[in-house]
């Protein structure tokens, strides 16, 4: 295939080498806004597009993929807010969106288990939830949306709990600590305390190569599909 990466930072890196490992193209960088207005054509000679930029950039990245009708990756979280306008202009234009809060596939895995260990809780109310989030000092968001999807996925599975507070606690919420801290990957911990005793799981990231294996497989994945899709389809979780 032929790929355009939209972000240049250390995940385009790691996804470059492992695309060409696989036997696939770079056909196209882009990191800047100068870059577009020089490389536009280049986008539509391309199969599919991985966009790993910021929030405040990723949604016209998007629009641009669509616009030229080849699918796109999307690993940046923080743009959520406007989930519902994006995915009604994919619908509209024909054109496919993949995204997810994490492409590792091992974090995946475990937001089933989260999900599962929520709702088999549920009518043990003794059990009272917290997360903490730990990654490098350079990423912008905070709580992560790894911990965001983990948040959610609880309140969906355990009818006890109705939002999330962070850096604070607040009755019927799931309190999240987000923790940033010299180069770490990520680190993710969900825990439920009782008087007697506290289950705890945790999903640990050694490096971003999990990251960009889920985001090439989920490059190949979508060529020539249309819609919008998850790492669940991805994985037929």
């Amino acid at each position: 295939m032929k790929i355009a990466l939209l972000g240049y930072g250390r995940m385009g890196h790691e996804i470059e080498k492992l695309a060409v490992s696989r036997g696939h193209t770079i056909q196209v960088k882009i990191d800047n806004e100068d870059e577009w207005t020089a490389k536009t054509a280049f986008l539509k000679e391309c199969d599919v597009a991985i966009e790993f930029t910021i929030p405040a950039i990723a949604i016209s990245n998007i629009k641009r993929c669509f616009a030229v009708g080849i699918p796109v990756v999307v690993g940046t979280t923080g743009w959520y807010e406007h989930f519902g306008e994006v995915t009604e202009l994919c619908i509209k234009m024909d054109g496919c969106l993949f995204y997810a809060s994490n492409y590792s596939i091992g974090v995946n895995v475990f937001f089933e288990i989260n999900r599962k260990l929520a709702s088999l809780l549920e009518s043990y109310t003794m059990y009272k939830p917290a997360m903490t989030e730990i990654h490098h000092t350079l990423k912008l968001d905070a709580p992560s949306g790894t911990a965001i999807t983990l948040a959610k996925d609880m309140i969906s599975a355990n009818h006890n709990y109705t939002g999330y507070t962070v850096g604070t606690t607040e009755e019927g919420k799931i309190p999240v600590t987000s923790v940033r801290e010299g180069n770490v990957t990520g680190t993710h911990t969900v825990s439920w305390t009782s008087d007697v005793d506290q289950i705890t799981i945790t999903h640990e990231a050694y490096n971003r190569l999990g990251f960009a294996i889920g985001a090439v497989l989920a490059a190949e994945w979508v060529y020539s599909r249309k819609g919008v899709f998850t790492m669940k389809d991805l994985l037929s979780l």
